[in-house]
């Protein structure tokens, strides 16, 4: 498929994905789950970012994610490690699921198979497949939307996710037609220029993910902050004239209200510096919601930039290089 159809296709790869969740044979942990790890890179990693922030008052143990190939110290048989690779051959990943392996973590795997896929049949692990043969990044609608399957079937956090995806798709089919046109829009301004994205701490899962896509799907550098942070010290960055940039701040319903009245005065600050400003205000009746609502206008936005260039968004020949070389070693 080309990515075009894999983004129009997203609500339905969570429809998909939900029914996975709820089919999904796991077991129970041996020992008192006291804190959760979900270890992925790229594509397969930023649902644990996002999920960690959607969760956080609701979630009764800490979760951090790694993208690495080392574990924290803290990992143990008191550990719930989701090792989330669409390949299953990441290799950074399943260095990390070999260290947890060691460690006693309990371990569920998110994987379409892989080497990750056959070391937790071999080792007898909970695995969730998934369907595989696309690009990762096109496929964060079946990896994320485990996570909280998994977290709930360990009583980590009650059952509303159920229904707030299930709202969440909703809203996303109904203003499909909306965040296309808007996407589209957006998109011709940032041709040629450099993408800035901003938006509360709350929020920055879904900015890196708007990042990673404009970086694989459109070729261009991108980079991202978050409020309050940023006006600490980024600000000060914004004291002589950056035509280049364009600014995308994300505003949210939910937004602290002293956040809110930072941005207002940060997006003067920006506006007085010749760089173009864009508010992107999401829909939706909560995080979640607002959430994957931001991302599906990202996704499209990094689509439409590489229609515009006459790119093909699928490619990937840089990375391909980097893992060649590395296979070397």
């Amino acid at each position: 498929m080309l990515m075009n159809e894999l983004v129009a296709a997203f609500t339905q790869h969570v429809r998909e994905a939900m029914e996975i969740g709820n089919n999904a044979t796991l077991s129970k942990a041996t020992h008192p789950i006291r804190n959760v790890l979900v270890t992925g890179l790229g594509g397969s990693g930023i649902g644990g970012s996002i999920v960690a922030q959607v969760t956080d008052k609701a979630l009764r143990v800490p979760l951090l994610v790694n993208k690495d190939y080392f574990l924290p110290a803290f990992v143990d048989q008191h550990t719930l490690v989701i090792v989330s690779s669409y390949s299953g051959n990441t290799e950074e990943t399943l260095q990390a699921m070999e260290a947890a392996i060691q460690k006693g973590a309990k371990i569920c795997c998110v994987t379409s198979g892989g080497k990750i896929g056959a070391i937790a049949k071999e080792k007898g692990l909970d695995v969730v497949n998934i369907p595989g043969g696309m690009p990762p990044r096109a496929c964060f609608g079946y990896s994320f939307t485990q996570l909280p399957y998994i977290l709930g079937f360990h009583g980590l956090i009650d059952d509303s996710y159920r229904k707030d995806l299930s709202d969440a798709v909703q809203l996303l089919d109904k203003e499909e037609e909306n965040i296309k046109n808007e996407s589209k829009a957006i998109a011709q301004q940032l041709v040629g220029k450099l993408p800035i994205i901003y938006c509360e701490a709350r929020y920055e899962g879904v900015a890196v993910r708007f990042r990673q896509q404009i970086n694989e799907n459109s070729k261009m550098l991108c980079w991202h902050n978050v409020l309050p942070e940023m006006n600490h010290n980024e600000l000060v960055g914004w004291t002589e004239p950056h035509p280049e940039a364009v600014v995308l701040m994300f505003r949210c319903e939910d937004d602290y209200f002293r956040t809110q009245k930072r941005m207002e005065i940060s997006s003067d600050v920006v506006k007085r510096n010749k760089a173009t400003l864009i508010e992107m205000k999401a829909k939706g009746a909560t995080q979640l919601q607002r959430s994957l609502y931001l991302l599906h206008m990202g996704d499209w936005i990094s689509w439409y930039i590489a229609e515009i260039k006459n790119i093909d968004a699928t490619e990937v020949n840089v990375i391909d290089f980097l893992k060649k070389e590395l296979s070397a070693i």
